[in-house]
């Protein structure tokens, strides 16, 4: 399979918003279910720490791990002599991280299709992916101190946007042991609405998928997974039938329009132009007044919502917001 969303940079993909929930939730469940156990929840050896993966087992060793802990893809080669300078720096600090990330290599002689994919130009090259979705890091023998900071940053986002802390590492496992699967809390009163809103964005329903969200916070309004499920059904519905020649066309003729500028906002954000979307609407609100300033000032928050209030660029847009508005 190949990986998703392979350009990181400045984009906020919608199949990355719905892969935080899911692994913020399977994080956050492992983790109450091992509060209640006395925090034994066995673990995997430090030599399972560092892996090797090929075309046919990425989707599972790669993509599909990504959504418990961030892996680090090392792409090398035999011949290659900054490879075996790197690759013993990333295999150490795979153990010292003690299952804060996942260590993948991949011969790119055996596995030309991933390097394609990739889009490796050279190597040693060093990848992640976390719930999912692929992030470059650096290219060539990096020093020991550049590689931890990556990894320090890498650890912190897996961990605060998609609540991913890691493997339990058990240094007495032997190497392949894996402990139980943990069991599962009982289903939350609200599990069969999330589901079905889930399923109603995979079919591209989302007039759907959005009357399922707002069930869920009618009773429960403070439920933060569907808070960002509603905002990310509600911009898809907008942009379903848009036409976005028409959309940009009227957006540059109309710079004071403010209904104009909404609508090209919600076609920025989704085509992952998140600084642009939310640069139009501060503008917005700047050079308008009473109802429509109020109207751009509204949909800028309620776009925070999609990309998260973690992200460093809407705390950035929060702060021009406050000095557009006073």
């Amino acid at each position: 399979m190949q990986p998703r969303n392979m350009s990181m940079s400045g984009v906020v993909d919608l199949a990355a918003v719905k892969a935080a929930q899911e692994a913020k939730a399977k994080a956050e469940q492992a983790r109450a279910e091992a509060a209640r156990q006395g925090g034994g929840t066995g673990g995997v050896s430090p030599a399972d720490l560092v892996i090797d993966v090929d075309e046919a087992g990425f989707e599972r060793d790669v993509l599909q791990r990504s959504a418990e802990v961030p892996v680090v893809i090392d792409f090398w080669a035999e011949w290659c002599q900054p490879c075996k300078q790197l690759s013993p720096v990333l295999e150490r600090l795979a153990v010292e991280y003690d299952g804060r990330f996942l260590l993948a290599k991949i011969d790119v002689d055996a596995n030309q299709m991933l390097m394609q994919q990739f889009g490796v130009q050279g190597i040693p090259a060093v990848f992640a992916v976390v719930a999912g979705q692929a992030l470059p890091l650096f290219q060539g023998a990096a020093g020991e101190e550049q590689i931890r900071q990556t990894l320090d940053q890498l650890v912190q986002v897996a961990e605060q946007r998609f609540g991913l802390t890691g493997l339990t590492v058990d240094p007495e496992a032997e190497p392949g042991e894996r402990a139980e699967a943990v069991a599962e809390p009982p289903a939350g009163p609200y599990d069969a609405l999330l589901e079905a809103a889930v399923q109603a964005l995979d079919a591209g329903d989302f007039g759907g998928a959005v009357r399922a969200y707002q069930n869920v916070l009618a009773d429960d309004p403070g439920n933060t997974e569907a808070k960002l499920g509603l905002a990310q059904a509600e911009l898809l519905h907008r942009v379903q039938g848009m036409d976005p020649q028409r959309v940009r066309t009227e957006a540059a003729e109309k710079p004071g329009d403010a209904a104009a500028q909404i609508a090209a906002a919600d076609l920025d954000l989704v085509g992952g132009h998140v600084e642009d979307a939310f640069g139009r609407l501060i503008d917005t609100v700047a050079r308008t007044a009473g109802g429509e300033r109020d109207a751009a000032r509204l949909r800028l928050v309620e776009l925070f919502e999609v990309v998260g209030p973690d992200d460093p660029r809407v705390t950035a847009a929060r702060r021009a917001l406050a000095r557009a508005l006073f």
